[in-house]
């Protein structure tokens, strides 16, 4: 998974799928459009105005810590 943030024009992107794969988009809210790829699974979910719809201070820094 990968949290990506672009604070210029505030978006957030969530990337729950590193394989590469054609998606097709599917807006589901005015601010939230999902990517969808192979066997109609999410891939990808986009927020835009994310300050606006997620708490950013809690989400962001990611840490990943692999397991031991």
């Amino acid at each position: 998974m990968q949290i990506s943030y672009i604070a210029k024009t505030d978006l957030l992107y969530i990337r729950l799928d590193d394989r590469r794969q054609d998606v097709v988009n599917r807006r589901v809210l005015d601010d939230i459009v999902l990517d969808i790829g192979d066997d109609d699974k999410i891939v990808g979910i986009e927020i835009s105005d994310a300050s606006r719809q997620v708490n950013l201070h809690e989400l962001l820094p990611v840490e990943f810590r692999a397991p031991a």
